[in-house]
């Protein structure tokens, strides 16, 4: 009888702990854990249940029994990273598979689109149309400032009326509400370009409004126009005169005129940090960027009005003569025809060489060849225009975070932040592993206002990614660009895994991040 009380009570116990474990979905264990908050790397557990980071403790806790458990000794384990300045929306349709597969690839768990002033001006139907289709990733937007413009202005090179502004204003309040993140601008391509100063602090007024930031691709990285320096002056007048956060998109010094002036940029914006001002910039890690033919040299206001326009003007002998002269002196500026190799369009043949192979091999003129190309349509080209020493200047600030800019025909669109991490943290030494995941995650998250993401900590988003520090790099380069990364071992996206064991899950569970200005009465 003694034996069976003592049976009775053993049973009793084991039962009432059993009642008491707390199930939970995931137990990852690593030693080389890194929150993002610019800590690390430390060695426990990390807890993934219902979508969710439960906890990241030193050990599993005794009533904790998880559904899957995964040992990653070794690998590096991480907040999913967050793109901040893609184009990735355009490959996004009702009828496609729109897994993002090139970023999740790379660890990315959320990208931001409608960067550069354009994208949807209707921003809450696109992220509803994208949560009913099903994104792999999560996706945030922006409101364009040269959509808006063009949505009331047209193509137009003039200031808004009264009248054209207000309704430009209501548009930007419109689409804050909606969710967005803040307001983009393009100001180097047409139609933003046309626009001054004082009209986008106009816009940017609405956005901070709203709580939101003011992201832009400046007027002028090089010496098109105002030039490097006035343009991120222009920046910073926009944040102190709007009220508002501002952020340089894929900060550079782009072309041989103005090589090595990273130096005073870092200053003027170390300078408005100091008074203050919320300044900020992302970067890819590439020499070379992306643009179409005509954006790279054709002026401005020979693009006023759109294709057709310009097309009508190449046929006048006196415009003509004038468009040649400008584009001569942008293809100096971009490094010459060697410098510019055409990526994408609809001549095959010239696609996978430079300009200048192509008017040699055509026995034309190095602008005659660029006209001709011009003339097909929208033709992508990789611009090799940056100095390896500004590149480095600007990777090193803490304000300066991860980006692809992904575009056609251009790898970094299918492997900038393995490229980041292979050339500059694991063999170029640049930057920390740490700083590299910071500036990869829970830097942009705090940026743009993802109070839930971004961070391995109890409450978080469970966007992660484990990658191995020995094989994660990209596959991708100018010869074949869309090759996938490798590396990445396993991602969670919203506690869902989207890749297992480096294999693509096909799942696709991003959720639509809205801008605080949706939650705003």
């Amino acid at each position: 009888m003694y034996k069976q009380l003592i049976l009775l009570g053993i049973l009793s116990t084991l039962l009432n702990a059993a009642s008491q474990a707390e199930n939970v979905d995931w137990a990852i264990h690593s030693d080389q854990i890194y929150p993002g908050d610019g800590s690390g790397p430390v060695s426990g557990v990390l807890v993934l249940d219902n979508g969710r980071v439960r906890l990241l403790a030193d050990g599993l806790p005794g009533d904790m029994v998880p559904a899957r458990t995964l040992r990653a000794m070794g690998q590096i384990v991480a907040p999913g990273f967050i793109d901040p300045h893609t184009h990735a929306c355009a490959d996004f349709a009702e009828q496609k598979d729109n897994l993002n597969a090139n970023y999740l690839t790379q660890g990315v768990t959320t990208v931001f689109c409608s960067n550069d002033g354009g994208g949807p001006v209707e921003v809450g139907q696109t992220l509803d149309n994208y949560q009913q289709w099903g994104i792999g990733t999560n996706v945030a937007l922006f409101i364009g400032h040269g959509s808006v413009r063009n949505a009331v202005l047209g193509k137009e090179d003039r200031a808004p009326t009264a009248t054209e502004l207000t309704q430009m204003q209501q548009l930007v309040g419109q689409a804050m509400q909606q969710g967005a993140l803040g307001l983009s601008s393009g100001l180097f391509y047409v139609p933003g370009s046309y626009a001054s100063a004082e009209e986008v602090i106009a816009l940017a007024k609405v956005a901070a409004g709203y709580g939101g930031i003011y992201d832009s691709h400046i007027r002028d990285e090089s010496s098109y126009n105002i030039g490097l320096l006035a343009s991120v002056d222009e920046v910073i007048q926009v944040a102190q005169e709007a009220n508002i956060p501002a952020h340089i998109s894929h900060i550079k010094a782009l072309g041989v005129d103005v090589w090595g002036q990273s130096r005073q940029v870092i200053e003027k914006i170390d300078h408005a940090r100091e008074q203050g001002l919320a300044i900020t910039a992302n970067q890819y890690p590439w020499r070379a960027s992306g643009t179409s033919l005509i954006a790279a040299l054709v002026p401005a206001w020979a693009r006023e009005g759109g294709h057709a326009a310009l097309l009508t003007r190449l046929r006048d002998p006196a415009q003509l003569g004038r468009i040649r002269h400008a584009m001569q002196d942008n293809l100096r500026r971009r490094g010459g025809a060697q410098a510019l190799l055409i990526v994408d369009t609809s001549d095959l043949l010239a696609k996978g060489h430079t300009l200048a192979e192509l008017a040699k091999s055509s026995s034309r003129s190095e602008i005659e060849t660029a006209l001709a190309l011009i003339k097909l349509g929208d033709v992508r080209v990789a611009s090799f225009n940056m100095a390896d020493e500004d590149i480095v200047a600007f990777m090193r600030q803490g304000w300066v975070m991860t980006a692809s800019d992904g575009s056609q025909g251009h790898p970094r669109k299918f492997g900038s932040f393995p490229k980041k991490y292979a050339d500059f943290v694991r063999d170029g030494q640049v930057i920390s592993l740490t700083d590299f995941i910071h500036r990869s995650s829970a830097l942009t998250a705090s940026t743009f206002g993802l109070s839930g993401r971004g961070r391995l900590a109890s409450g978080m988003a469970a966007d992660v990614l484990i990658f191995d520090p020995g094989t994660y790099r990209p596959l991708a380069d100018f010869s074949e660009p869309e090759r996938l990364s490798e590396g990445v071992s396993w991602l969670w996206v919203n506690g869902k895994v989207a890749i297992e064991k480096g294999q693509l899950s096909g799942i696709k569970a991003g959720q639509m991040l809205r801008g605080s200005g949706s939650k705003t009465p």
